[in-house]
């Protein structure tokens, strides 16, 4: 009797232990009536179902990566970078990624990598190689995510995000591009020359004016003050004439002698009783 209520007891927790399933935080599930899906995206937590007709399956909600294979692209240019670039998912919809990729990890990646490649092909094709390595990371980033997600909900998949790891160049295009670089370096070094030579030339001529300036303003300063000094030593001489003209003759005559006597090579002809000796005279 007792052997019997035990076994009882033990198919009583065999029924309840099938009865009962749980959920925990990390864990998207479905279940099946008869192959069948009748519930989904239950609550953290214990639920029950039906022993030998209900069934359940579990999926991982946590945010998964699919890191693609880098790809080539042709950009706006037509030139090819290689791009790296990896995704964030995951299920958004478990019903619907358990109907489109049988609930397959593996599989959900091939296919998001397959639309996110064809995004990318025309986002890349948009721009060329200057704006992909330089400013446009964050707007590629944004148009990946925003023309993607669309797609990746048919697969019930979220799209949490889409970075580019790296963006190389094939060493073909690599040297075109290095070759188009310095070439503009160099325009933009003989642009700054040229503007560097034209401020020279122009302070050069300002200072070349100011310098005339400054000489005239000099030259007529001089001849004011020699003008000037003309007139002072003429009202000297005047008052001095007017004062003692025979002293003031006899003067003029010693400075005539003066700059006109003892030097060599001068020659003068004149009368011995011109007025010019009249000092050498014997006067009384």
């Amino acid at each position: 009797m007792g052997n019997k209520i035990l076994v009882a007891v033990g198919a009583v927790v065999i029924l309840l232990s099938m009865s009962v399933f749980t959920v925990a935080e990390t864990e998207r599930v479905i279940k099946f009536q008869l192959g069948e899906i009748v519930g989904a995206d239950f609550q953290p937590g214990m639920h029950f179902k039906l022993p030998f007709i209900n069934n359940v399956k579990k999926f991982d909600a946590r945010i998964l990566t699919m890191d693609s294979t880098p790809e080539r692209f042709l950009t706006a240019e037509k030139k090819n970078v290689i791009v790296d670039s990896f995704v964030k998912w995951r299920i958004g919809d478990v019903k619907t990624f358990y109907t489109t990729v049988a609930g397959d990890v593996n599989q959900a990646n091939i296919r998001l990598d397959q639309i996110i490649k064809d995004s990318a092909r025309s986002e890349f094709s948009k721009r060329e190689i200057k704006q992909l390595v330089s400013t446009d990371r964050s707007a590629i980033r944004d148009a990946l995510i925003t023309n993607v997600s669309p797609h990746a909900a048919k697969l019930g998949i979220t799209i949490v995000d889409v970075q580019v790891k790296r963006i190389d160049l094939p060493a073909e295009v690599s040297t075109s591009v290095y070759q188009r670089m310095e070439a503009e370096r160099a325009r933009v070094a003989r642009e700054f020359r040229s503007q560097g030579s034209e401020a020279a030339e122009r302070i050069r001529a300002d200072a070349d004016k100011q310098r005339e300036i400054i000489l005239a303003n000099a030259y007529r300063d001089s001849e004011v003050m020699r003008g000037e000094g003309d007139a002072k030593a003429a009202d000297i001489f005047a008052k001095a004439y007017s004062e003692d003209s025979d002293f003031f003759a006899f003067y003029r005559s010693l400075i005539a002698y003066k700059e006109s006597l003892g030097k060599s090579g001068n020659i003068m002809v004149l009368e011995p009783n011109s007025d010019f000796f009249k000092y050498f005279k014997n006067q009384k």
